[in-house]
């Protein structure tokens, strides 16, 4: 730090940084409040459990190669030049740039604020399969999803170098299709091989409905999810900057905020259009769904996810009207999938996250199209057609190497857990305590006759 505006801008950068991640962490509280809500008593314990380690374990493998795979993987398989080998090394875990370093302020807390996007991208999946997986194969599944997939998209579409960024002129500021689009994609993948919850499906196939165990920690944990999601808009953004150090459209004295994308922006914009959008979604979905709280509820976090892609250049009308009709579409899309190809998804994760995340960045794409997507000379502009393609990408990212891995578990048999623990609960454990709890049941049933 040369000067003293240097280093205020650092140390200012620095704890920017950390306090986003403090934020984010809520949205890991939230998700594991909202999966208890939902899940059955018997279920309670394991469904904690599966949420829990999905801290150490993505954590973990996020540190050991996740965040080099950002770093190096921007050009794509080839398409605008090799992989940057070179320029990641720094970011490997044997790295001694990754220890103490007090000329470098920022690594540490900007790679945090990827870590809980992993975390977040995870346990998306992780509440639309709750009551039948064996925790280890989701474990595995979070692995792929939090710390390879998310992430290698994120360094085509989301990297202000990516391939996709310049090439499509995708734009995705806050990641409806980075994060959302591309864990809902991998959550359908896992329900298709998963199967549904036993009774779910009458013998003719009508679904029946399995409300919500406590109502009241569904509602608390997704507005802890909504608090999380202010850290994750402001974690997308780079706080900063002097336009001097950016090459292309952005000229001028004017420091500015930016989003990963270096193009400006504020927060007092973002302001504007996340809670618009969370009330447009709050509003439709109450209506759409006649008051059905879950719904409601999960219908203000689809908000903001279909109005995320482009939260950062939208007017608060746009991200209003974006936020209502975008749920209320991926609600019905939620029946008609399940009753047409019977998926159950217990929270509606590939709704609300894969649907409006999908649509978010479709609409982007028509709303936005001329505006540049990046300050860079040479990079294409925004457009349908580069978002659209953008958002397949996305979707297919996340479905198709899930299904694969979901496949090959379930034909190790190590996917879903035997028919008896469905029955008996998932907080069982071992097979003194299975012995024991039907050994229960067939006392009651005695008592009972």
């Amino acid at each position: 730090m040369g000067n003293n505006l240097d280093a205020i801008t650092t140390l200012f950068t620095e704890f920017y940084y950390w306090v986003t991640v403090v934020f984010m962490f809520l949205i890991h509280v939230g998700f594991c409040m909202y999966e208890v809500g939902v899940s059955r008593r018997r279920n309670h314990m394991a469904t904690l459990m599966k949420n829990t380690m999905v801290i150490p374990t993505v954590g973990v493998t996020f540190f050991f190669f996740g965040w080099w795979i950002y770093s190096a993987f921007p050009p794509g398989p080839g398409i605008t030049g090799d992989l940057d080998v070179a320029g990641a090394a720094k970011y490997q875990p044997w790295a001694p740039t990754m220890a103490t370093n007090l000329q470098d302020h920022i690594t540490g807390v900007f790679w945090a604020a990827f870590l809980l996007f992993s975390w977040t991208t995870a346990s998306i999946v992780s509440g639309s399969i709750i009551e039948r997986i064996r925790s280890g194969a989701f474990w595995i599944i979070a692995v792929l999803v939090g710390s390879f997939l998310w992430i290698l998209d994120a360094a085509w579409g989301w990297h202000p170098k990516g391939w996709m960024v310049q090439v499509l002129g995708y734009h995705d500021a806050y990641a409806s299709g980075v994060v959302h689009a591309i864990a809902g994609g991998a959550a359908l993948a896992v329900l298709i091989v998963l199967g549904p919850r036993l009774g779910k499906f009458a013998a003719d196939g009508a679904p029946r409905e399995i409300p919500p165990h406590n109502p009241w920690l569904v509602t608390i944990g997704l507005f802890l999810i909504y608090t999380g999601f202010w850290g994750f808009y402001a974690a997308c953004n780079i706080p900063i900057i002097s336009p001097q150090l950016i090459g292309g459209q952005i000229t001028g004295e004017t420091w500015t905020a930016t989003t990963i994308y270096l193009t400006p922006t504020t927060l007092s914009a973002i302001t504007f259009n996340f809670i618009l959008a969370l009330c447009g979604g709050l509003m439709a979905t109450y209506i759409i769904s006649k008051g059905d709280a879950f719904w409601t509820y999960s219908g203000g976090l689809a908000g903001v996810i279909s109005a995320s892609a482009g939260n950062d250049l939208y007017h608060p009308m746009q991200a209003l009207i974006i936020g209502a009709i975008v749920p209320c579409i991926a609600y019905k899309m939620h029946y008609f999938v399940e009753r047409t190809f019977k998926i159950d998804d217990a929270v509606g994760a590939v709704a609300v996250h894969g649907y409006c995340g999908f649509l978010g960045v479709v609409v982007a794409g028509f709303l936005l199209w001329g505006a540049p997507s990046s300050p860079y000379e040479g990079f294409a502009a925004i457009s349908p057609w580069g978002n659209t393609i953008g958002a397949v990408i996305m979707f297919a990212l996340g479905f198709i190497p899930t299904l694969l891995v979901a496949g090959l578990l379930n034909g190790m048999g190590l996917l879903r857990v035997p028919r008896e623990a469905e029955l008996l609960g998932l907080d069982f454990k071992g097979e003194v305590a299975y012995r024991d709890a039907v050994d229960e049941v067939k006392r009651a049933e005695k008592a009972l006759a």
